[in-house]
Formats: C-alpha cells, structure tokens, sequence
C-alpha cells in the first residue's frame, strides 16, 4: 500500500521536497512543472511517477532515462483524469455568467454522453483513473473526520417546508462537530449542504438564503438560474463551513449543489453511491425520498446486517407516514434488523428536529 506522504499534489508540496535533493519514489499528481525544469534536471527522479504533469521535452526524456514512470496530460478533454484534490464549486461551475452549458461540469458530462457506450478502452481507462484519483483525494480529505450521510430526494424544492427542514439538520449536524455529506445533488442534498454552509453564520442567515433562493426553486427549467441564485448565497456569506457533495455524472440531468465545499463527483454512480455510504462512519440520515433514497437506505443496511463494515453504523429514517405508508422501507429495515448487532442502531422519527438527539445517543 502507497504511503499518502509520497504523494505530491501541489507545486508547494513539490518545492518543499524537491529542496531536499531528491524525488525518488514520489508519485506527482497534476501539478505543473513548466517552470520546474531546472528542478527535476537536477533532482533524483528514479522510481518517481508522474501523472499528468505537464514540463518541457527535455526534463521528460531526463526524467524517464531516471527510470520515473511518466503519464502525460490527455489533450482535449473537459476533465483531469489525474487530479490530486477534490472539486470545488468554482471549478465545477466555471464561466457560468455564460451559462451552466459552458461550465466544466457540462461538459465532462457531454464527453461522458459521447463516449460511455463507444466502447473505447481509452475513453473507460480514463473514467477508471479519473474516479479512483477522486476517491484517493476524498480518503484524503475525510481522516479524522466524523462524517455523517444526509440522504433524500432531488425534487425537494427550495421554498418548500421540507427543504427548510433539510438545511436545519445540515446545520445542526455541522454545529454539532460532524461533517456532513450528501449525494451532491439538489434538493434535499443541497439543503443539507446548504445548513452546513451556514454553520458559522447567525440563524437569521438561514431564513435570508432561502429567500434569496427560492427566486430559482428548481433546477429545472434553467439549471443557469438556480446555480446563480446558490452562487449569490455564497457571495453573501462568503466564509461558509466546509462539508462534502459525492455527486455522479451518471446522472448527468441532476446538476451538482454549489453548497458542498468540496465535491468528489464520479463517472461511476455505484462507485459513488458505495463511497459515500461506506464514509458515512458516524451514520445516515434518510430523508424523504423516491427509489434513489430507498436503494440506498438497503446499500447501507446490508454491511450493517452482515457486519462486514464493523460495527454498524447507526441508520434514522425521517417522516413516520413517508416510510411506514408511503414507501414502507421502515417495516423492511426492522425484520432484518431483528436479533442482530444493527437493532439498536436503526431509528424512525417523525421530524428532523428529533435526529441529532437520536444520533447523538446511539454514538
């Protein structure tokens, strides 16, 4: 297993090491070096590897006689295969004064709309190398942290109660020392990104941001409007707390929220939906939610019901009626959870006001 130290994912990190004489054994990851050439001329480079690095012919063909493995930048495509660190809303959103369709984000999902059925090896290696650097940089990005899921649908609108409802709890679990992490998406995802966001704030803060966001409420018609209308927030309250959007371009139609302070967002939406589950060590929030929220109450209950990830991890379904009569996953998660480890750490409550409580007693 490779050591996260030898790992170099900025030109900061690469002088601090290359000051030392010597980058034997380091792995580079899309940093550019075009201004480092004297540097990696002269330092040791053997058995480094370096990927997506961009540098002038010369330091390659030195660094390569040194016996260092060397993958160079792809040309032409809307994303970094080889990226470091995870996505920022900035990144994702990018030139979107010209329109959500010019941003980064559209268009990896474009390329992935051309190429996810060509089957071309390269386009899939690609995608491959790309979302295991992403789940690398989230592994990265999460130790030490208490990180608790908050799953629920993406058609929650931004006026409505349940929303407001949403963005309480995110906040609350922020307050509360945890991470926050949700599927990325809209909707109650972006809600609980959204009460996060405003952890530091004052609580008046919140009523002020649903104001201002609910002159977009959907992403739909226009996702130009509704991310605009999140940007604004930001702008307001620009030293916003930090949590984590684990969204997919699988589901290309579902924009990512701009409330998650760092986005790992993936090709491959099992990837991602077994990531964010699997991360989500201090338990699970189930909103109210369609077939997306009720296969992932059952993705997480089955390595709690077999144990296979430790201790389980606590699981609180929210809204009485919604899971017990209009989606009955409730009944289900119980009879499974009879007579195992996962019985008491499974828990149905009637509002969100009652979940940092339950959760609270369960760890």
């Amino acid at each position: 297993m490779v050591n996260a130290d030898i790992e170099i994912e900025t030109l900061a990190e690469f002088d601090q090491v290359v000051a030392r004489g010597s980058l034997s054994g380091y792995r580079i990851q899309s940093v550019n070096l075009l201004e480092r050439t004297f540097a990696l001329l002269s330092a040791d480079t053997s058995a480094a590897v370096f990927l997506g690095c961009a540098m002038e012919p010369d330091a390659a063909v030195k660094v390569r006689a040194d016996g260092a493995l060397v993958f160079p930048p792809v040309p032409d495509l809307p994303f970094n295969p080889y990226r470091g660190l995870l996505y920022t809303p900035e990144e994702l959103f990018a030139g979107l004064p010209d329109g959500y369709e010019a941003t980064p984000d559209a268009l990896a999902y474009a390329w992935f709309q051309e190429t996810k059925a060509d089957g071309d090896v390269f386009s899939s290696m690609l995608r491959s190398v790309h979302d295991d650097a992403v789940s690398d940089a989230l592994d990265e990005h999460l130790v030490g942290a208490r990180v608790v899921g908050v799953m629920g649908g993406h058609a929650m609108s931004r006026g409505g109660t349940d929303y407001r409802g949403a963005a309480e709890l995110g906040r609350a679990l922020a307050r509360s020392g945890l991470t926050v992490a949700t599927g990325g998406g809209p909707g109650a995802m972006e809600a609980a990104n959204l009460g996060a966001f405003l952890a530091p704030a004052p609580d008046e803060a919140l009523e002020e941001a649903l104001e201002l966001l609910a002159k977009a409420p959907s992403f739909t018609p226009s996702v130009s409007d509704w991310a605009r209308a999140a940007f604004a927030v930001r702008e307001r309250w620009p030293a916003g707390g930090d949590s984590v959007g684990i969204p997919t371009w699988f589901y290309g139609h579902e924009p990512p929220n701009a409330f998650a302070g760092h986005i790992a967002k993936y090709f491959a939406n099992a990837t991602r939906e077994d990531g964010l589950l699997a991360r989500s060590t201090a338990g699970v929030v189930f909103l109210p939610g369609a077939a997306g929220t009720v296969q992932e109450i059952f993705d997480n209950g089955t390595p709690n019901y077999y144990g296979s990830r430790g201790e389980p991890a606590p699981m609180i379904l929210v809204d009485r009626t919604h899971w017990t009569e209009h989606l009955p996953a409730w009944p289900l998660l119980q009879a499974l959870a009879r007579g195992r480890a996962m019985e008491s750490r499974i828990a149905l409550v009637d509002s969100v006001d009652e979940v940092p409580g339950v959760l609270a007693s369960m760890s």
